[in-house]
């Protein structure tokens, strides 16, 4: 379970690296939509995994792919943004998030059953 403050670096990190995505993103991978949907931060606040979820295209790998070959020019936006709230910056690993995509596939096979039934 997470510390009180491993929670809140989480969430300061969720919404600036939001408005780092937000603004600097289209640059990167154009006219999908990416949005961070979860920070995790490690106990020792050295690392965190950032997740997203990525609409708007069929080839979410390859948007992960140009975040990543970006992620230093994004990660230099997110710490001028924190840099005075936090005591060491993170290390920063950018992951996709597919809860919604599952979902999406699960609410499909309940409609299905009931077309059936």
């Amino acid at each position: 379970m997470e510390s009180k403050r491993q929670l809140q670096v989480g969430e300061m990190i969720k919404r600036n690296f939001s408005y780092v995505l937000q603004s600097h993103g289209s640059f990167i991978y154009g006219q999908v939509l990416v949005s961070v949907t979860n920070v995790v931060m490690s106990p020792d606040m050295a690392q965190c995994k950032i997740y997203l979820s990525i609409y708007g295209t069929e080839e979410k790998e390859e948007v992960l792919f140009h975040i990543n070959e970006h992620l230093p020019q994004l990660k230099n936006e997110l710490v001028h943004r924190i840099r005075k709230h936090v005591r060491r910056i993170p290390t920063v690993a950018v992951y996709m998030d597919e809860t919604l995509d599952e979902m999406y596939k699960v609410d499909e096979l309940f409609q299905n059953i009931k077309k059936d039934s």
